[in-house]
């Protein structure tokens, strides 16, 4: 038997009522912050991804998906999303728009990574990004869209991590005095991090590795070299936090895995998931645009892990979600079934959700069908119903039989189950 490769799954009915319920709360506050659906490829020139997250990241050092195509071009399934929108901002010359424009993607990444819970090799991202607008106004408004977000969702008990990574100058100050502190230490560092002390510093804060944490802890925090003016601009963004009323705390170890993020930085963390498990994150990378062959154009943005969303919704939203009452329309006889389809499609287009009954099921069987899958509503259309152009309608919860002319089952349906 073939199965699914390793790290990904089959999302099956009725969870994919969740992934579309969450997707659309998405859309539909994103859109009322002014903000417009992008879609890019799923692959990319890896290039791209070298240049914008970082070669010594370990994104593209051991997870990406990177492949030849039959003319030796090498080409990578994409492994976050702000990337290629910047690559689609450049390339469409959209700087010839009005900015700032914000722009929302929904889709799968790839990244080959070790397994652990809501993580997968193939995942789902729900990002937004404002590009134009280099305040901490755009900061905190990309943050406030993010909580709300979140709230429609139901959560409560969520938090911003928040940290200053200050500007590019600033960064290779802190480099080296994280180098110097732990140079020391070498010996006792991963492999990982041995490589990481001399490629990139930085990425030492983010190992996951115990003892490499305990080492780093020592290291100095960003403020310590940043710059008077990135120690400002994170400061406005937590103060407008604050007056909206969204949780966060600075989090002085909090560098995020990608290369391109300067000043703000950010990640989404859930008690549920325990600690150092981040529903996702983002940051400012005003550069990044510039880096890639654009403009200089600054640019702020997030991108939440949809698998781990929805392994820890509320249970609230999920219930509600997961609840689909519908009618069950059981014809019984073959002169029932041309008109039993006739109503479907007449109540459905009035706001009816229908599931036919199709194989041609007794109505013994059909009523036990109803009861195993919860269906509140249970519709006949037999010979009697047939000639008096009536249906009977019943109810399962209490039991309770009516009759009822076709064009009056909406309306009932409205007044009694929805």
């Amino acid at each position: 038997m073939i199965q699914r490769p390793r790290g990904t799954r089959d999302i099956l009915p009725p969870d994919t009522r969740l992934w579309n319920r969450v997707e659309a709360v998405a859309r539909e506050v994103f859109s009322a912050w002014g903000a417009e659906e992008i879609r890019t490829p799923v692959f990319e020139h890896t290039e791209l991804f070298v240049r914008s997250v970082g070669e010594t990241t370990d994104i593209v050092h051991k997870e990406m998906y990177t492949f030849l195509d039959r003319k030796e071009r090498s080409l990578t399934l994409r492994p976050e999303g702000t990337a290629g929108v910047a690559r689609a901002w450049i390339e469409n010359r959209m700087q010839d728009r009005s900015l700032p424009l914000r722009l929302y993607y929904i889709g799968p990444m790839f990244r080959y990574e070790r397994m652990q819970r809501g993580r997968y090799r193939q995942f789902a991202q729900i990002g937004l990004e404002i590009i134009g607008a280099e305040t901490p106004l755009a900061d905190a408004e990309l943050l406030a869209a993010l909580h709300e977000f979140l709230v429609r969702l139901g959560f409560d008990d969520v938090e911003i991590h928040l940290n200053n990574l200050g500007d590019p100058d600033d960064r290779q100050r802190y480099q080296e005095a994280i180098r110097q502190v732990m140079e020391v230490h070498r010996a006792e560092l991963c492999g990982d991090c041995q490589r990481r002390l001399d490629e990139n510093p930085l990425r030492l804060l983010d190992c996951k590795v115990p003892r490499c944490q305990e080492l780093s802890a020592g290291a100095p925090a960003m403020d310590a070299v940043a710059s008077p003016a990135s120690r400002e601009h994170v400061a406005g963004v937590e103060a407008l936090l604050a007056r909206l009323g969204v949780p966060y705390r600075r989090n002085p170890r909090l560098v995020r895995g990608l290369d391109y993020y300067l000043r703000t930085a950010f990640e989404v963390v859930s008690p549920k998931l325990g600690a150092g498990t981040a529903l996702g994150g983002g940051g400012r990378y005003d550069r990044l645009i510039a880096d890639l062959g654009g403009p200089a154009v600054p640019g702020v943005g997030f991108a939440i892990g949809e698998d781990r969303l929805i392994d820890v919704l509320p249970e609230a939203f999920r219930l509600e979600t997961l609840a689909r009452p519908r009618l069950y329309l059981v014809p019984l006889g073959d002169a029932a079934q041309a008109w039993a389809l006739e109503l479907a499609r007449d109540w459905v287009r009035g706001g009816v959700p229908v599931e036919l009954e199709v194989t041609g099921r007794s109505a013994r069987a059909a009523f036990k069908r109803a009861d195993r899958d919860h269906f509140p509503v249970v519709v006949i259309v037999g010979d009697d119903e047939l000639a008096q152009g009536t249906v009977t309608v019943k109810r399962l919860a209490d039991g309770s039989q009516t009759r009822l002319t076709p064009d009056r089952v909406p309306g009932w349906w409205l007044e009694h189950v929805r």
